[in-house]
């Protein structure tokens, strides 16, 4: 089985291929990897929790639960925000200009030492901590 470096989602990757919207490509070959590999891709609960209200906003409760029979059926695992992530996500915060949920993304892939796959400009901050990968 092919290896992969241990992967975190932040929303954006995620909502970018449920709406096919730039980094869709990239997004789509992460989900292939992983299952190829037969491993999980990382995602916070507060990153989660981003991607249905984004999904809901935009395209209705009713397009949710397509959306997460879709993604339950990928490699994604989500992560609880137990105490010792919330308080790196805190940590986080406190010295930087960031979301809440981005700051979880962080934390997430900070504590597992995960390459973060984004293509929200606001971790660009966080570069020197974490490998961000661009989609």
């Amino acid at each position: 089985m092919p290896s992969l470096r241990r992967s975190a989602l932040d929303s954006y990757a995620v909502l970018a291929f449920l709406f096919q919207e730039k980094g869709y490509e990239k997004a789509l070959d992460l989900f292939e990897k992983a299952a190829q590999a037969d491993q999980a891709l990382l995602i916070a609960a507060p990153n989660w929790a981003e991607v249905r209200c984004m999904v809901e906003r935009r395209a209705g409760a009713g397009r949710w639960i397509e959306a997460r029979h879709k993604l339950l059926g990928l490699p994604i695992e989500v992560v609880p925000a137990d105490q010792s992530l919330a308080e790196l996500a805190g940590e986080i915060k406190a010295a930087r200009k960031m979301s809440l949920a981005d700051c979880f993304a962080t934390a997430l892939a900070k504590q597992k030492k995960a390459d973060l796959y984004t293509g929200d400009p606001e971790f660009r901050s966080v570069e020197r901590e974490i490998k961000v990968v661009r989609i």
